[in-house]
C-alpha cells in the first residue's frame, strides 16, 4: 500500500507553490532588487557611452562604419565568453556584470541614436539656424528632442535585453533572479525556477512600460499631432462636402 502524497506543495515539489512565496519572500525581494539594480546601472552606463559615440559618428561620418562595426561585433560575443574576457579586469564582482551588459547595449543604443539624429528634418535645422541657434544650442534644443522617439525605442530594447542577460551573471554570483533560477535548476526545485522566471518577465514588462511612459512625456508634440490629425481629416472632409457641386441637403 502506497503512502498518500504530502499536503505541502514544497514537499511535492509543485511548479506553483504559495508556500514558497511566503517562506522565501525576503530572498525573492533581495533577488529582484539586485536584478533591477544591475539592469538599470548597466543600461545607464551604456547610454553614457553611446551618446558621445553617436554624436561622434554624426559629426564625422567616416567613423560611422567603425563605430557600428565594433559595437556589432561586441554584441555577437556570447555572454559566457564576454564575462570570461572581462574576468581578469574586474574579478568575480557585480562590476563585471554591469560592464558586460553595458557593452552589449551599445549596438542597440548607438544605432537608434544615430538613426534619430539622421532623421531630424532638414527644415527644422534650417529654421533653428535662421533663428540664430549655434551648433550646440541646435543640438540640445532641436535635434536631440526630435531624436527622442528613435532613441527611446533603442533604450527599451536594450533594457529588456539587459533584464534577460542579467540572469547569466549567476555564473559569477551576481545574477539577481538568475541566481535563483540556476540554483533551482541544479536542485530541480520547480517552484523556485518558475517563480524567478516569472518575476524576470514582470520586471521586463514593467521597465518597458515605464520607458514608454517616459517617451510620451518627453514627446508631447507627437500626442498633439495624433490628436490634430483626425480633426484635420474631418475638417477636410467637411470642406469637400461643402464644395461638392450639385449636393443638396
Amino acid at each position: 500500500m502506497t503512502a498518500p502524497p504530502p499536503d505541502d506543495c514544497l514537499a511535492r515539489n509543485d511548479w506553483i507553490c504559495g508556500d514558497y512565496l511566503s517562506t522565501r519572500r525576503q530572498i525573492l525581494l533581495d533577488a529582484v532588487a539586485q536584478h533591477i539594480q544591475l539592469t538599470v546601472i548597466s543600461v545607464a552606463l551604456g547610454l553614457l557611452i553611446a551618446v558621445p559615440l553617436a554624436l561622434l559618428a554624426r559629426r564625422r561620418r567616416w567613423t560611422v562604419g567603425p563605430v557600428l562595426g565594433i559595437t556589432t561585433v561586441i554584441y555577437t560575443i556570447p555572454s559566457l565568453a564576454m564575462f570570461s574576457l572581462l574576468l581578469p579586469f574586474y574579478g568575480l564582482s557585480a562590476t563585471l556584470v554591469v560592464v558586460g551588459l553595458a557593452l552589449y547595449s551599445l549596438t542597440l543604443l548607438v544605432r537608434n541614436l544615430l538613426a534619430g539624429l539622421d532623421g531630424v528634418p532638414a527644415e527644422a535645422k534650417e529654421a533653428a539656424r535662421g533663428m540664430g541657434y549655434g551648433p550646440l544650442r541646435q543640438l540640445l534644443t532641436v535635434e536631440l528632442p526630435l531624436a527622442v522617439p528613435a532613441a527611446m525605442a533603442g533604450l527599451r530594447i536594450a533594457t529588456v535585453s539587459a533584464v534577460a542577460l542579467t540572469t547569466v551573471g549567476a555564473i559569477v554570483g551576481y545574477g539577481g533572479l538568475g541566481n535563483l533560477i540556476y540554483a533551482g535548476m541544479n536542485a530541480f526545485f520547480k517552484a523556485q525556477v518558475l517563480t524567478a522566471s516569472v518575476l524576470c518577465v514582470i520586471i521586463a514588462v514593467v521597465l518597458d512600460l515605464l520607458l514608454l511612459g517616459a517617451e510620451r512625456l518627453l514627446t508631447p508634440w507627437r500626442r498633439a499631432s495624433r490628436q490634430a490629425r483626425p480633426r484635420g481629416r474631418a475638417v477636410a472632409g467637411v470642406k469637400r462636402l461643402v464644395a461638392a457641386p450639385g449636393r443638396r441637403t
